[in-house]
């Protein structure tokens, strides 16, 4: 039995979550969006870590003016990176002043019925009967090991995204398996810990951003091509700001352009942190890891075959997300079966309607069919348009009819 009734059920109030709670709210429809703003950036990053985006690229969209990044923090330069703490305070105000009513708390099951379509289960009992669903839980359900990895005991072997203290581990020996800016970073702040980290990477060398150029002259533009939330070229605007044009590319195509376009590499100003505290072994490929006691042993091989085992006391995974449906527990297993997909990522309309009706993804599920943009925050704002238009207009009429007013929003700079 239902407890109540609502337009719209957000599940996640990270960026993707916030931003299209916004947009529906701003369209009159009754949303129950479910979840701390911003939590996983808050207690599942590590203290001192900064974005590799630049401030005009890291805002949560918004159909107001007033609500980006810069409009909060106007003396924001280009190669300023921005510290974690900094970009959490940005999302909490976002949700203050453009989506009242956040509720805290968690969805802990999605299933067909009810008078609406679907029914809603929240972590408290409550069941909440929705027209639509909107799936915004950010990419920490789908964190990535590699399969040497997996099975592990957790003391052992964990990922990126488990820590935010990592002065847990001073004083010990821990592998960072990776070679991108979560691997490259999550080392630096374990030496400033007071941990001995050793980088294990598989590329031949360790890549690092270019120091952004605040001003171009015509010609660099010309040649180098706009800049935009992706970084400059002609290609990477087009991923970037024009998304619902790659969904028609084929499948590989897709796949690559979001396995490919920005590939692993540490951002330019944490170039100087890597230090001599940080041992790096790079064009090393994993093969085995074996528990000895309270000591982790990972086996290495070169492209010629030579063998190096690397002994930790704790290895830490820096190997990125993965999307995959059949992780998100909180869709009943009926929806997760019915739910058509492609190598465990949902297949989605260009609305990011899933086969189910009313069941949308936003954030890393949908990468594969809108691209990289949709690994990073820049993404928020089409996805949000674009759910929340097409929500509206599927609405039923009677939904519409009770509407509330779009709430009036402060949208100063302080």
């Amino acid at each position: 039995m239902t407890d109540s009734v609502s337009d719209v059920v957000i599940a996640g109030a990270g960026p993707y979550g916030l931003s299209t709670a916004a947009h529906l709210q701003n369209l009159g429809l009754d949303v129950r969006i479910i979840g701390t703003p911003m939590e996983y950036w808050a207690t599942s990053m590590p203290e001192g870590m900064h974005l590799k985006s630049e401030g005009f690229a890291s805002s949560l969209g918004a159909p107001q003016d007033g609500l980006r990044f810069t409009d909060r923090h106007p003396e924001w330069r280009l190669g300023q990176p921005i510290p974690l703490d900094t970009f959490v305070a940005y999302g909490r105000w976002f949700a203050e002043q453009a989506v009242p009513g956040v509720e805290p708390g968690e969805v802990v099951k999605v299933e067909r019925g009810g008078p609406a379509g679907y029914e809603v289960t929240l972590a408290g009992g409550e069941v909440i009967a929705a027209r639509a669903v909107v799936v915004a839980v950010g990419v920490g359900p789908f964190a990535h090991l590699p399969e040497e990895l997996s099975g592990m005991p957790s003391w052992l072997v964990s990922h990126s995204g488990d820590h935010r203290d990592l002065s847990l581990f001073a004083g010990k020996e821990v592998a960072v398996v990776g070679a991108g800016q979560s691997a490259l970073e999550t080392a630096v702040l374990l030496a400033d810990a007071g941990a001995r980290p050793h980088v294990v990477a598989r590329r031949g060398e360790i890549d690092w951003n270019s120091v952004p150029k605040e001003h171009r002259t015509a010609g660099e533009r010309l040649r180098q091509g706009p800049r935009s939330g992706l970084g400059t070229g002609y290609r990477t605007w087009m991923l970037s700001e024009r998304p619902g044009f790659v969904r028609y590319l084929p499948e590989r195509t897709r796949l690559r352009l979001v396995r490919e376009t920005l590939p692993p590499a540490g951002a330019w100003w944490l170039r100087d942190r890597l230090d001599e505290r940080v041992r790096v072994s790079t064009g090393r490929q994993l093969v085995k890891a074996a528990a000895q006691d309270d000591v982790i042993a990972i086996t290495t091989v070169d492209r010629t075959g030579r063998r190096l085992v690397v002994e930790a006391e704790h290895v830490i995974a820096a190997t990125g997300f993965v999307p995959d449906v059949e992780r998100l527990r909180l869709l009943s297993p009926e929806l997760r079966v019915r739910v058509d997909s492609r190598l465990g990522a949902p297949v989605l309309s260009a609305n990011f309607e899933s086969s189910m009706p009313g069941l949308y993804f936003a954030g890393l599920a949908a990468a594969p069919t809108f691209g990289p943009v949709m690994r990073f925050v820049h993404g928020a704002g089409f996805a949000a348009h674009r759910i929340a238009r097409h929500i509206v207009h599927r609405t039923p009429p009677a939904a519409a009819a009770a509407r509330r007013p779009a709430p009036a929003l402060e949208t100063d700079a302080r």
